[in-house]
């Protein structure tokens, strides 16, 4: 059982990255960092595509005299366009963050829920 579960850390260090992201997310009100939350959460999908690429005894699939067997290079390439894709999701995502604290004066989301109930009667 210890075997299985040494062998295969690369997938826990994942599962326990996505799950630290998933609490930010959802336990956190502080907008800012439910996108922290949002950007480990990402990374731990790119780690667990990343790890599953390798192959063992594999190298990095460029053409050289002393290669036999190569890596996968789908899931990087895959996920370098995911890392592009993150990147511009939390760019936008801060951007709007700017504009509820000018806007609501807080990034606390029960503060800015209070005072969308209070103009709501108003």
């Amino acid at each position: 059982m210890m075997e299985f579960i040494f062998a295969k850390y690369h997938y826990w260090i994942s599962i326990l990255l996505m799950m630290i992201g998933f609490y930010a997310v959802v336990a956190k009100s502080n907008l800012v960092k439910k996108i922290i939350g949002l950007n480990i959460f990402q990374t731990s999908v790119f780690l667990f595509y990343v790890s599953m690429a390798k192959v063992e005894g594999g190298t990095a699939p460029i053409l050289w005299a002393g290669a036999q067997i190569y890596d996968n290079p789908l899931p990087h390439t895959l996920m370098l366009t995911g890392i592009v894709v993150s990147v511009s999701t939390t760019a936008v995502a801060l951007a709007i963050i700017i504009m509820i604290k000018r806007a609501f004066g807080t990034v606390e989301e029960d503060e800015i829920l209070e005072i969308q109930e209070m103009n709501k009667y108003k």
